[in-house]
C-alpha cells in the first residue's frame, strides 16, 4: 500500500506545494498579434471536414459546434435521419452580408435544397392562443409542444416554426425536445393507440408488465407502432388520479382490464382485424 495514501491531507499538502512552486514561476506572456505562436498541426481547435469513401461530407449537422460556438458564428442547417424534417441552427447576425433577420434565422427557415419538399401550412388560430396563454414561454416548452399535440394531434414542421417564431427559441433547440420525450411525437398517428402511464405508482400496480405483453404481442417497442401499423404504444398520464390500478386507455378509453395477458389479448385481435381488412 502507498504510504502517500494513509497521511491525512496529503492532497491539500501537494496541492499547495505546486502552488507554490507557480507563484515564484516567470510568467509566459506573448504580444499577440505581433508575435505568433506556432500551433500544433494537431490543435483541437481546427475545423477540418471529413469525407467517406464516396466523397460525402460526413458532418451528421448534430449542432454540437453550432452550440458550442462562443461568438456564435457557425450557422447550420439540414434534416434529420428520414429527410423528413427540416433542423436549422440560426445564431443572431454577426455579420453585414448575412441580411436576414435574426427571429426568421431562429425560427428555422427550411434549407435551400431543392431535394426537400416544401412542408405543408397549418391554420395557426389555436396554436397563437396556446402561446399567448402560456405568455411566449420558452420556459413552459414542454408545456407549449403538449398542447400542440392535443390540438393538432402531432407537431408538424410548421407547428414548431411557429413556435420557434413566436417564442424566440432555436429550432433545433424545439425539434430536440420534441424528439426526446417519448409521449411526443412528429407525426399523425395512425391506427389504434394504446397509452400506459409509467408514473411509479401505475408502475407499481402493474404498468411494467403491461408494457411487456404489449410489446411481446405488437413485435414493437413502447412508443412506436406495430411493423403493420395497425396499434402504437404510447406513454399515458394519470395524473395521481389511478389509486386501484394502472391506467390503460384505448384510443382514450379506459380499459378496465388491465391484466397483461388481457391486455395481450386485446392487441392480437385488433392486428387481427386490421390484417383481414387489409386482405378485404
Amino acid at each position: 500500500m502507498d504510504f502517500k495514501t494513509l497521511v491525512p491531507g496529503i492532497g491539500i499538502l501537494k496541492g499547495m506545494a505546486l502552488t507554490m512552486r507557480r507563484m515564484f514561476q516567470a510568467k509566459v506572456t506573448v504580444q499577440y498579434p505581433e508575435v505568433v505562436q506556432d500551433i500544433s498541426p494537431r490543435h483541437r481547435g481546427r475545423l477540418q471536414l471529413l469525407y467517406d469513401e464516396y466523397g460525402t461530407l460526413k458532418c451528421e449537422t448534430c449542432f454540437q459546434c453550432a452550440a458550442a460556438c462562443p461568438i456564435e458564428c457557425i450557422d447550420m442547417g439540414g434534416v434529420d435521419t428520414k429527410s423528413r424534417f427540416h433542423v436549422h441552427w440560426g445564431p443572431a447576425e454577426q455579420y453585414a452580408e448575412r441580411r436576414e433577420e435574426s427571429a426568421l434565422r431562429r425560427s428555422g427557415r427550411p434549407v435551400p435544397d431543392r431535394t426537400f419538399d416544401p412542408f405543408a401550412a397549418i391554420d395557426t388560430a389555436a396554436l397563437d392562443r396556446i402561446l399567448a396563454e402560456e405568455d411566449y414561454d420558452p420556459r413552459r416548452m414542454l408545456t407549449i409542444l403538449e398542447r400542440t399535440q392535443d390540438a393538432y394531434g402531432s407537431l408538424t414542421v410548421a407547428a414548431l416554426k411557429h413556435i420557434s417564431h413566436g417564442t424566440g427559441a432555436w429550432y433545433a433547440e424545439i425539434y430536440g425536445t420534441a424528439s426526446f420525450y417519448d409521449h411526443l411525437r412528429l407525426e399523425e398517428a395512425s391506427g389504434h393507440v394504446f397509452a400506459i402511464c409509467r408514473c411509479p405508482a401505475c408502475t407499481f400496480r402493474g404498468a411494467g408488465r403491461v408494457v411487456a405483453a404489449l410489446e411481446a404481442a405488437l413485435s414493437t417497442r413502447f412508443g412506436q407502432a406495430s411493423p403493420e401499423g395497425a396499434v402504437r404504444l404510447e406513454p399515458g398520464d394519470c395524473h395521481g388520479a389511478s389509486p386501484e390500478r394502472a391506467l390503460v386507455t384505448l384510443d382514450g378509453e379506459v380499459v378496465h382490464d388491465v391484466a397483461p395477458d388481457a391486455v395481450a389479448r386485446m392487441a392480437s385481435q385488433l392486428r387481427a382485424a386490421h390484417a383481414t381488412a387489409g386482405r378485404a
